[in-house]
Protein backbone atom coordinates (compact mmCIF):
# COMPACT_ATOMS: atom_id res chain seq x y z
CA UNK A 1 0.00 0.00 0.00
CA UNK A 2 1.14 3.60 -1.12
CA UNK A 3 0.34 5.97 1.54
CA UNK A 4 0.72 10.12 0.06
CA UNK A 5 -0.03 12.96 2.20
CA UNK A 6 -0.15 16.90 1.25
CA UNK A 7 -0.45 19.87 3.68
CA UNK A 8 -2.30 21.99 0.95
CA UNK A 9 -2.58 24.82 3.17
CA UNK A 10 1.80 25.20 2.60
CA UNK A 11 1.56 24.77 -1.20
CA UNK A 12 2.58 27.47 -3.44
CA UNK A 13 1.49 26.27 -6.92
CA UNK A 14 4.54 25.82 -8.39
CA UNK A 15 2.67 22.85 -10.32
CA UNK A 16 5.62 20.48 -10.46
CA UNK A 17 3.69 17.37 -8.43
CA UNK A 18 1.61 18.11 -11.36
CA UNK A 19 3.99 17.93 -13.98
CA UNK A 20 5.78 14.84 -12.36
CA UNK A 21 2.55 12.89 -11.63
CA UNK A 22 -0.68 13.95 -13.38
CA UNK A 23 -2.45 11.09 -11.89
CA UNK A 24 -2.29 11.63 -8.71
CA UNK A 25 -2.36 15.57 -8.55
CA UNK A 26 -4.06 18.39 -10.29
CA UNK A 27 -3.90 22.69 -9.45
CA UNK A 28 -7.08 23.74 -8.29
CA UNK A 29 -8.52 26.69 -10.62
CA UNK A 30 -9.94 27.97 -7.45
CA UNK A 31 -6.81 28.78 -5.39
CA UNK A 32 -3.86 27.59 -7.71
CA UNK A 33 -2.88 25.14 -5.24
CA UNK A 34 -1.93 21.44 -5.46
CA UNK A 35 -5.20 19.11 -4.96
CA UNK A 36 -4.32 15.45 -4.54
CA UNK A 37 -6.86 13.56 -6.43
CA UNK A 38 -9.25 10.88 -4.40
CA UNK A 39 -8.03 12.30 -1.06
CA UNK A 40 -9.69 12.42 2.41
CA UNK A 41 -8.68 15.17 4.70
CA UNK A 42 -8.54 15.49 8.15
CA UNK A 43 -6.88 18.73 10.34
CA UNK A 44 -5.41 20.15 6.54
CA UNK A 45 -4.01 17.09 5.68
CA UNK A 46 -4.99 15.35 2.70
CA UNK A 47 -4.21 11.88 2.46
CA UNK A 48 -4.80 9.13 -0.33
CA UNK A 49 -4.08 5.91 0.50
CA UNK A 50 -3.41 3.35 -2.46
CA UNK A 51 -3.48 -0.33 -2.84
CA UNK A 52 -1.57 0.32 -6.38
CA UNK A 53 2.19 0.23 -5.43
CA UNK A 54 2.94 0.98 -9.32
CA UNK A 55 2.02 4.69 -8.25
CA UNK A 56 5.10 4.44 -5.48
CA UNK A 57 7.83 5.39 -8.08
CA UNK A 58 5.86 8.72 -9.44
CA UNK A 59 4.61 9.58 -6.19
CA UNK A 60 8.74 9.77 -4.72
CA UNK A 61 9.36 11.81 -7.86
CA UNK A 62 6.53 14.06 -6.70
CA UNK A 63 7.39 14.54 -3.42
CA UNK A 64 10.93 15.39 -4.47
CA UNK A 65 10.23 17.90 -6.96
CA UNK A 66 8.76 19.35 -4.28
CA UNK A 67 10.15 23.05 -3.30
CA UNK A 68 8.68 23.33 -0.10
CA UNK A 69 8.59 19.86 0.94
CA UNK A 70 4.47 19.16 1.95
CA UNK A 71 4.40 15.70 0.53
CA UNK A 72 4.98 12.61 2.06
CA UNK A 73 4.89 9.35 0.53
CA UNK A 74 5.17 6.07 2.74
CA UNK A 75 5.15 2.54 1.38
CA UNK A 76 3.74 0.24 4.03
Amino acid sequence: MVIITLQRAKCIGCNYCVEVAPEQFRISKKDGKSVLLQSEEKKGFFTLKSPDDSILEVSENAKNACPVNIISVKHV
